[in-house]
């Protein structure tokens, strides 16, 4: 019999994290371990309110799972069976697999890699991102968080801020852009005028412009973008991927949304049949979660996985970073 144990642990970051939807100083982040008494594996959720994922409402997801057998589960095939009969939303359900699948692992003398069928990567590239910030700020924070030492840098903006923020962090840096609007924008042609407008500016992809649910409108935006389109919001654990392929450019899949390794790596499978460029993400995570991203990332076009480098004093350490680059050290 399998031994598990959920905890919730607060997260307080260095820097108040805004993006066009909320804001936020401290984030509470879930880890699961599974055990025998002699191997464990962990794995972490981090609850997204976009997503309705709450700490509260995933703590009883995990209880009622262990009311319906989750401590006699002996394969992952199992594990998925009984998450499909108990609803699970996917953070939770990313922390479940993922500590499974890393307690199997240990089990069996096998890297994740072996398990999941990947080719490992022992170091990976990420961007930083500059969250929404007065834009008298942009400079003395490159400076301060050493942001020159990335390959590609993330902004995050909104209408009210973001033309002037762009000005500013190309001001302070020469680095390739990414913009991340979280579905500010509603009108299509206000986005193009915006668009039209970064073209002083390094940009090499935007990222979720419009709501998710504005799908006719994204079919205008790309026939009229001069930027790659990356999906973020419009990717979770399900997605119509003929309508992606003529919305967007690009997806952005995220662990915490797709609920899992195997469905993370069919995300990125399916994105790659569909001709679609590939990005992994993340929430605001620690080690633990990139760590399980960097499983996944060899041959994927892009790479945001500084989740960890903002929580401060990050409890783990599973995760090296050195010279904007990441190394994965130790499973969780």
């Amino acid at each position: 019999m399998l031994i598990w144990h959920l905890e919730t642990r607060e997260l307080t970051l260095r820097y108040t994290w805004k993006i066009s939807r909320n804001a936020s100083d401290v984030k509470t982040n879930l880890f699961v371990t599974v055990g025998d008494g002699k191997v464990h594996g962990r794995g972490e959720a981090a609850p997204n309110v976009r997503y309705g994922e709450t700490p509260e409402l995933l703590n009883q997801q995990f209880s009622a799972l262990q009311a319906g057998g989750l401590d006699q589960i002996g394969s992952v095939d199992e594990l998925q069976q009984l998450m499909r009969q108990v609803e699970v939303l996917p953070a939770l359900r990313f922390a479940l697999e993922s500590a499974f699948i890393h307690y199997v692992c240990r089990k069996s003398n096998q890297t994740v890699g072996q398990f999941l069928g990947v080719q490992p990567m022992t170091s990976v590239p990420t961007a930083y991102s500059y969250p929404i910030m007065d834009p008298a700020r942009i400079a003395p924070f490159t400076q301060e968080h050493g942001l020159q030492r990335f390959e590609y840098l993330k902004v995050k903006v909104n209408q009210e801020t973001g033309l002037d923020m762009m000005a500013e962090v190309a001001r302070a840096t020469s680095k390739p852009l990414m913009v991340d609007a979280n579905e500010a924008w509603q009108d299509p042609d206000a986005m193009v005028v915006f668009m039209e407008k970064l073209r002083k500016y390094p940009v090499i992809m935007i990222e979720q412009p419009m709501p998710s649910a504005l799908a006719e409108e994204y079919l205008y935006l790309k026939k009229h973008s001069p930027y790659d389109l990356f999906a973020d919001e419009s990717v979770t654990d399900h997605a119509d991927w003929g309508l992606l392929k003529q919305q967007f450019h690009g997806v952005n899949m995220k662990l915490m949304k797709a609920g899992g390794y195997l469905n993370g790596l069919e995300i990125l499978n399916k994105s790659r049949a569909a001709g679609l460029k590939t990005m992994i993400g993340c929430m605001m995570e620690t080690s633990m979660g990139i760590w399980s991203a960097i499983q996944l990332a060899h041959g994927v076009d892009l790479l945001d996985l500084d989740g960890m480098l903002i929580v401060k004093e990050e409890p783990f350490a599973l995760v090296k970073e050195q010279e904007g680059k990441l190394y994965p050290i130790e499973m969780p």
